[in-house]
C-alpha cells in the first residue's frame, strides 16, 4: 500500500493523462475525470461484483461508438478509485503506472472498446 495525498493523487492523475499517447487521448471531448476514495455499494452493485473483487476506474456515458449522431448528451464520467489503487501497489512509481493502465482502460471503454478488446489491445 502506498500512501499519497489528495493532491498528489490528483496529480498523479493529470500526468497519467497528459503521458497517453496520440490523437485518441486528445480527442476526448465532454468528459469528465474525477477520483473517489472507493467505489459506492450502487455502482459494484451495478457492475454485480463480488466482495473479492476489486475496482480501479469506471466509465460511465454514452460510448462514441454508440451515440449515432447525438450531439446533446451529458457529460460522461470516468471515476478513478484512490483506495483500491493505492492498495495495489507498493511504491509511488508502481501507483502512477497503475493510474496510467487504468486510464488507458476507461478512456478504451469512452472509444466503444469491451473488455476483450482492452485486453487484446494490452
Amino acid at each position: 500500500m502506498v500512501d499519497v495525498t489528495n493532491d498528489d493523487f490528483q496529480n498523479f492523475i493529470q500526468e497519467a493523462h497528459d503521458a497517453l499517447p496520440g490523437e485518441h487521448a486528445q480527442n476526448i471531448k465532454n468528459v469528465a475525470i474525477l477520483w473517489e476514495e472507493e467505489p459506492t455499494p450502487q455502482q459494484r452493485e451495478q457492475l454485480q461484483l463480488r466482495h473479492d473483487q476489486t475496482l480501479f476506474g469506471l466509465y460511465e456515458g454514452i460510448p462514441l461508438a454508440f451515440r449515432q449522431g447525438q450531439t446533446r448528451i451529458f457529460p460522461d464520467k470516468i471515476t478513478l478509485f484512490k483506495g483500491p489503487l493505492t492498495r495495489s501497489v507498493n511504491t509511488v512509481p508502481q501507483l502512477k503506472e497503475q493510474i496510467k493502465h487504468t486510464l488507458w482502460h476507461e478512456i478504451a471503454h469512452y472509444y466503444g472498446l469491451n473488455h476483450d478488446q482492452i485486453h487484446d489491445l494490452e
